[in-house]
């Protein structure tokens, strides 16, 4: 697609919703007569019910019984915005009524006008005599030959009447089921050549505007889509930068970094940044790498490598000096549990113990009784270090009692290690009484094992802020030397500082350090 098709597009979403208000408010809004069939009910059953006394004597006026007898309701109202008046109605100019209603198979035997939607309105249906009719009657408004009629009564915008009207069933009509009744009228200058409209409530929009409505969420995702699948150089960003950007380090990170790569992508297309299965081993793995990329190519001058980034949970340690670190995010972590494990909520003293091995069972913490089998990353990850000093007051790890996972005795605790956040989490989920420690986000996903609260706080970003809550971390992005500003490496790392970046790390659990008030520190607050 070229710029004149998305030109069309963005000029027909700014026409819809014109064409939309254009109908529901000026064509089919103007001089409009509706009805309602509020209640169409037959009373043949319950007449024997009882409390049904008055339905018992119902008759007609000869005193003969009503033969199976029925309710109809009836609103008339002026569902437009323009007046009805007397001449308005499509009739004689000498005849009182102005809507005939039909109910096919059954025969009026009483009727009356039940509620008016002003005062006003009563003098249409008021009774009064003359010299042909001695008897008082309501012109316009009476039975003839089997068919309602109502007369012609000026409505205003809103204006309504009901009418209650009583029949029984005609002895030749054999079928189970009424048919609806049949409203006939016409209005002059009317919607639709004035014919009575069947009106109904909706609580939303009316049906074509609701396909007016349909029609603009198509023409906005297609807008979409034309604008996120282009792949003509020409259109990309100021911002972008081409060639092969490799990234390496945090396994709790990935996710985020997953999806950041493919939206860049989509951006800039000659932008490439390939994440396969082995691109995330951990932090220390991460940093590793890097310095050796960087001791390989031995960049030289005051700028670094641009093709390259690592990402630490933490600070680096001491010994890599050419590494520039750039906080990304602050990071929140949890400790998740097997579900059999029977608790949801530890203090931080009994975290320590069960890290110590002073508390081996659940049972001991008022779960269940099963053996406490703790999970936990390979030495070099940012999560296992971060639980060590943000949680464990800086103790390490009890030793490994079992070199792979699926070998723990189920029977007594152990200790086992693995190597990401996904095989970890697996891991926690299938083994009975294990205990380990992931990145929120990812844990999340993961519905068959279940989080930890440390002292009744979950893992949020608000229980962080206050010190409650304290297995959190800063997230690094690290350079080996300054990377040129027109490098891949620098273009990233600003695009995970902006707006679509921002949204990607707090759809992942995470805040982005660009929005706190101190974002070189990125700290809670």
């Amino acid at each position: 697609m070229n710029g004149s098709w998305q030109l069309a597009f963005a000029v027909l979403g700014l026409a819809l919703p014109g064409i939309a208000a254009l109908w529901e408010f000026v064509l089919v809004g103007r001089k409009r007569l509706g009805y309602r069939v509020q209640m169409d009910t037959t009373a043949r059953d319950e007449r024997a019910l009882p409390y049904a006394g008055v339905l018992q004597q119902m008759q007609r006026t000869n005193g003969g019984p009503l033969r199976d007898p029925s309710f109809v309701l009836l609103r008339i109202e002026n569902s437009g915005w323009a007046p009805i008046v007397e001449n308005s109605y499509l009739a004689p100019d000498r005849g009182h009524a102005g809507i005939q209603v039909k109910c096919r198979g059954r025969r009026v035997v009483g009727m009356v006008v039940t509620e008016l939607s002003r005062n006003e309105l009563r003098g249409f249906f008021t009774p009064s005599g003359d010299d042909q009719h001695p008897t008082p009657y309501v012109p316009g408004l009476g039975v003839t030959d089997g068919v309602i009629e109502l007369p012609k009564v000026k409505l205003n915008r809103g204006d309504h009447y009901k009418v209650l009207a009583v029949l029984e069933r005609e002895e030749s009509f054999t079928d189970e089921e009424f048919p609806e009744p049949e409203v006939v009228a016409s209005i002059v200058g009317g919607v639709r050549r004035g014919k009575i409209k069947k009106t109904e409530y909706y609580p939303f929009a009316s049906k074509p505007v609701r396909w007016v409505l349909a029609l603009l969420v198509m023409v906005s995702a297609v807008q979409s889509i034309l604008t996120f699948t282009r792949h003509d150089a020409t259109a990309a960003p100021l911002d972008c930068a081409t060639g092969t950007l490799t990234l390496s380090g945090s396994t709790a990170f990935a996710p985020v970094l997953q999806e950041a790569a493919k939206q860049y992508h989509r951006t800039c297309p000659d932008a490439f940044i390939p994440i396969t299965n082995d691109t995330f081993h951990g932090s220390v793995s991460g940093l590793d790498a890097l310095a050796a990329a960087g001791r390989k190519a031995k960049p030289t001058g005051s700028q670094g490598l641009g093709d390259r980034l690592a990402f630490s949970d933490g600070p680096k340690s001491d010994g890599r000096p050419q590494l520039l670190p750039r906080p990304v995010a602050l990071s929140l972590f949890a400790l998740v549990v097997n579900k059999d494990a029977g608790v949801q909520d530890l203090s931080l003293k009994q975290i320590r113990n069960i890290y110590a091995g002073k508390i081996t069972n659940w049972s001991q913490v008022k779960g269940n009784n099963v053996p406490i089998h703790l999970v936990s990353r390979n030495p070099g990850s940012g999560t296992r270090t971060t639980l060590e000093r943000q949680v464990l007051d800086n103790k390490p790890l009890l030793a490994v009692t079992a070199n792979d996972c699926t070998a723990l005795d189920e029977n007594k605790p152990g200790r086992c290690e693995v190597s990401d956040t996904e095989t970890l989490l697996s891991t926690v989920a299938s083994t009975p009484g294990a205990l380990g420690h992931s990145e929120v986000g990812a844990a999340t996903a993961h519905d068959d094992v279940e989080q930890i609260r440390i002292d009744g706080y979950p893992a949020t970003l608000e229980g962080a802020d206050e010190g409650a809550y304290p297995y959190w971390q800063t997230e690094y992005a690290y350079t080996y030397g300054e990377p040129p500003a027109n490098s891949l490496a620098a273009g990233f790392l600003r695009y995970l500082a902006n707006e679509v970046g921002k949204d990607i790390i707090r759809s992942h659990g995470d805040r982005p350090c660009a929005e706190l008030a101190k974002p070189l520190l990125c700290r809670p607050s």
